[in-house]
C-alpha cells in the first residue's frame, strides 16, 4: 500500500509549523491518509497495512515507528535504542523518544494528541483524553524529561486536533475529576485548555496548540463523537543531521 499525496483542498496532514525550527517534524492526518484503527477485525488487514506504509514513507534516517494500544492511563514508555519498522506495544499512553532514528504515534479521535519537543532532539508524544488530563499525565511527561535534564522552561508544546470546548459535554462526575469544582455549572470542558493549565504550571517555556476541533472539523477528521469507528495518528519524529 502507498499512502495517498492529498491535495491543496483536501490535506493529508495538519503539520506542526512551530517545531520545523527544531528539527522535528509533527503532523496529525486527516481523513483523507485514511483509517488507523486496528480495533475492527473487518479493516484490521488493510489498516496494518497504512500503519506499515507510515512508518516506509517516514523522513530518511528515521528506521521505526512505535505506538501502542492505548489504555486511557498514565503509562510512558522510553525509547533509547533504534530498531527497523513499525512496533505496536501494549498499555501506553505516552511515549518519550531518545533515539532520533525512532517516530512515535498515537492513535485519536477526539482525545488530544500532545506534542512535546526539546532542542535537543528529544521528543515525546502523548495521547490525553479526560482520564489521562485528570491524572495530569502530560506533568508526569515532563518531570519524566526533567529527570533527564530536560528542562521545562526549554520544552516546546503543542497540542493537536481534538474535540473542543464547546463540542466536549461531561457529567458531573467527570467534571468535577478535571476542574477539582463539586459545582456542576457548565456541560463542557476544554481538554485542550485544561492540559495547557498543568503544562505551564509545570513552566513549560513555549505552548502552542491546533485551531481544530475533530468534530467541528468532521469533514477533515474522524471523531468518536461524532460516529466514527475510524481514527487518525498524530507521530512526531526528530529529523537526523545528514
Amino acid at each position: 500500500m502507498n499512502l495517498p499525496s492529498g491535495s491543496a483542498t483536501v490535506p493529508t496532514r495538519e503539520r506542526v509549523a512551530e517545531f520545523e525550527v527544531l528539527g522535528v517534524t509533527a503532523f496529525t492526518t486527516t481523513r483523507a491518509l485514511g483509517d488507523f484503527s486496528l480495533s475492527e477485525p473487518a479493516t484490521l488487514e488493510a489498516n496494518t497495512a497504512r500503519w506499515n506504509a507510515m512508518q516506509r514513507a517516514l523522513m530518511p534516517g528515521q528506521t521505526g515507528l512505535v505506538s501502542a494500544r492505548q489504555v486511557h492511563g498514565v503509562a510512558i514508555a522510553e525509547h533509547g535504542d533504534p530498531w527497523s519498522g513499525w512496533h505496536r506495544i501494549e498499555g501506553v499512553d505516552a511515549h518519550i523518544v531518545f533515539a532520533p532514528a525512532i517516530a512515535a504515534a498515537v492513535t485519536i479521535a477526539d482525545c488530544v494528541p500532545v506534542f512535546v519537543a526539546h532542542p535537543s532532539g528529544v521528543v515525546a508524544m502523548v495521547h490525553a483524553g479526560w482520564r489521562g488530563t485528570a491524572a495530569h499525565l502530560i506533568e508526569q511527561v515532563i518531570r519524566r524529561l526533567a529527570a533527564s535534564g530536560l528542562a521545562a522552561e526549554d520544552l516546546h508544546l503543542h497540542l493537536g486536533p481534538a474535540v473542543c470546548g464547546r463540542c466536549y459535554e461531561v457529567g458531573p462526575d467527570v467534571y468535577e475529576q478535571l476542574t477539582g469544582s463539586r459545582t456542576f455549572r457548565h456541560r463542557s470542558v476544554d481538554l485542550r485548555g485544561r492540559i495547557a493549565e498543568q503544562a505551564q504550571g509545570a513552566g513549560v517555556g513555549h505552548l502552542s496548540a491546533s485551531e481544530s476541533c475533530t468534530r467541528c472539523d468532521n469533514d477533515r477528521f474522524f471523531s468518536h463523537r461524532a460516529g466514527d469507528a475510524a481514527r487518525q495518528i498524530a507521530v512526531i519524529a526528530s529529523r537526523q543531521d545528514d
